[in-house]
């Protein structure tokens, strides 16, 4: 089982900065994958970056590269997002999300946090 816990989430003007963190407890050594995904208000739960533990490979989606930028610090099992020129379609729930390996089952387990809201106004 892996916990997940993140901070940082609040209202901020367009154009302004954000940073987010995620705690990783737990079985954290089974970790495979960290990131965030978001919803927004009536939509569903979307991508916005994962990092794998093994290369720090990372995959963006489109709408935030070159604005959002995911770091890991693997001692502290933690991963924070770093979101710069907000846009009010940002607005949304952020979920930390991490995969983890289960060898006894051989499947991927996926956990998500409770999620912290992040509300960018015009």
């Amino acid at each position: 089982q892996v916990q997940l816990v993140e901070s940082g989430g609040g209202l901020v003007q367009a154009g302004g900065s954000l940073r987010l963190s995620c705690a990783a407890s737990g079985d954290t050594s089974c970790i495979s994958v960290m990131g965030w995904y978001r919803q927004a208000p009536g939509r569903e739960r979307d991508l916005v970056v994962r990092i794998t533990s093994a290369g720090g490979d990372t995959n963006y989606a489109d709408s935030v590269k070159g604005r959002f930028s995911i770091s890991r610090d693997i001692a502290k099992n933690t991963v924070h997002l770093e979101m710069k020129s907000l846009k009010p379609e940002d607005t949304g729930v952020y979920y930390c999300n991490a995969d983890a390996i289960d060898l006894k089952l051989s499947r991927i387990n996926t956990y998500f946090g409770q999620g912290t809201p992040v509300t960018v106004s015009s």
